[in-house]
């Protein structure tokens, strides 16, 4: 296997070259890291490098492909987005409140993954706090999308999207709460799973909004998305809200056909807000699953419109009291001399947070204020539900939904920063997902003037194993997914 072949293969390909002592992990973590040295200095995606620990992995997973006791993730290299938690290792939200915090344990994703076999590489950038759609908002600097370093990989898990998509490693974690993991996903060409809630344990991973937030892998391919939520997945004592379910084997129907399955494909995902050029592309992708024999319905989702503000009104409430415990006391950044108890609280959240997370704090506080809860919240929640079952009456005639992930392409750097609502309207086609708790994928379906294009798939609850059945099917006959960024105008 060549260099190149080593940083765009994917994992499934790499696992079974491990296996036959065609390369070795060793050799392979070595060739990630050296992409990252290459890159990440214009790409920006990759803000902790664990280089020693991840050699050590790898020279330990080389032991257990020697023996026999590798599994399918064995020896193979992998990202975590910087809002995990990683044991001796900086874990920061991308933000200055939380620049020295050093967790003393892993999150649950991260050990099972450690489990599994993978190596750790590092930790990718994000938008602070995860509250973003562009990876802007980092105290790092912002990440640039490796197909034009002029334009953003999505957000908030953009360094995770950009990394996959750079070749940095094959797999890399992300979070998604309003769409974090599809919409960067679709930005970068890469294949991004949002499981259902519960699927995936929350235990470890910084919260943002508690009842929405949902960890999931950004791959390559389909195929290497189900191995690694089949390492992720399982009920956890530690999240009460973790899902006390079997875990079925995701890989086990993937080569199933899709025959007579029916594709929902609502209405309101193609209207004004969607750029043309990507409905043309996605039509494309569904005449792909017509000749597979899917049949295309069509269905009403009559919320979505309502979806965004449903969101930034729940989202926010949440996070201000998630929030609530950095306060210069407890954790997080402390401000210097402090002249007062208030004076504390107040320069230490001002200068611990960024602008968005201050935003979100204020619009959430103001949400769930005695005089507004149930003008707002109380409103929203019932909003929600409303949302929830739109989807659930959608499902009685279809098996999975399809419609775009993002409403275009990835945009310039900066386009948006000056205006919150154009940049809220990114995640039109996603946040309806989270607010009802479902799985989502996105997966490349092709590309508008060099630029890749999303495709989202929308299952049922806890019927991730439809989706990737319908999402392998496509990627086994097409070839968007292997399409690769050139990063011609990467420097070191």
């Amino acid at each position: 296997m060549t260099r190149e072949a080593l940083t765009t293969a994917s994992a499934t390909e790499l696992s079974s070259a491990l296996k036959t002592a065609e390369i070795s992990a060793v050799e392979l973590t070595k060739a990630c890291i050296d992409a990252i040295s290459a890159h990440n200095g214009s790409i920006n995606a990759v803000v902790t490098l664990c280089e020693e620990s991840a050699l050590a992995e790898a020279k330990a997973a080389d032991l257990q492909l020697r023996d026999g006791t590798a599994g399918p993730l064995t020896g193979i290299p992998l990202l975590h987005k910087d809002i995990f938690c990683t044991q001796n290792v900086a874990t920061t939200c991308a933000s200055k409140m939380l620049a020295n915090f050093i967790p003393p344990y892993d999150a649950t994703v991260v050990s099972r993954l450690r489990a599994a076999g993978t190596v750790m590489l590092g930790k990718t950038n994000m938008d602070e706090f995860a509250m973003g759609s562009s990876t802007e908002t980092s105290v790092f600097g912002v990440t640039r999308n490796p197909w034009d370093l002029n334009c953003v990989p999505g957000g908030s898990s953009g360094g995770a999207a950009a990394a996959v998509a750079a070749g940095f490693a094959p797999l890399s974690t992300g979070t998604d709460t309003g769409g974090s993991i599809r919409q960067p996903a679709s930005l970068c060409g890469v294949t991004g799973l949002k499981p259902t809630y519960g699927r995936v344990s929350r235990l470890g991973i910084i919260a943002f909004a508690s009842s929405l937030d949902q960890a999931g892998p950004m791959t390559r391919t389909v195929e290497d998305a189900a191995l690694m939520l089949q390492a992720m997945s399982g009920v956890d004592a530690g999240d009460s809200t973790s899902a006390d379910l079997d875990v079925p084997d995701f890989t086990a129907g993937l080569n199933q056909p899709i025959a007579g399955l029916k594709i929902g494909i609502p209405k309101e995902y193609f209207n004004h807000n969607l750029d043309q050029r990507v409905a043309e592309k996605i039509h494309e992708a569904l005449d792909e699953l017509v000749k597979e024999g899917a049949e295309l319905i069509d269905i009403d989702l009559p919320h979505t419109e309502q979806g965004i503000a449903t969101y930034y009104i729940i989202a926010p409430a949440e996070a201000s009291t998630n929030l609530s415990r950095y306060d210069g006391v407890r954790f997080g950044h402390r401000c210097d001399n402090p002249q007062n108890l208030t004076d504390l609280y107040e320069r230490s959240r001002s200068e611990g947070f960024g602008e968005e997370v201050q935003r979100r704090i204020l619009v959430g506080t103001y949400a769930l204020s005695a005089g507004f809860y149930d003008a707002y919240f109380k409103k929203a929640q019932q909003v929600r539900r409303l949302i929830s079952e739109d989807f659930q009456k959608a499902f009685e005639r279809c098996d999975v939904i399809a419609g775009p992930a993002a409403p275009g392409t990835a945009f310039p750097l900066g386009a948006k920063s000056d205006d919150p609502l154009a940049m809220y309207l990114e995640d039109i086609y996603t946040l309806s997902v989270n607010l009802a708790g479902l799985p989502g994928l996105s997966i490349p379906a092709g590309l508008i003037d060099g630029m890749p294009v999303g495709l989202q798939l929308i299952g049922r609850s806890f019927d991730e194993t439809t989706l990737l059945r319908v999402g392998h099917r496509f990627q086994l006959c097409t070839n968007h997914h292997r399409a690769k960024p050139t990063l011609a105008g990467a420097k070191p």
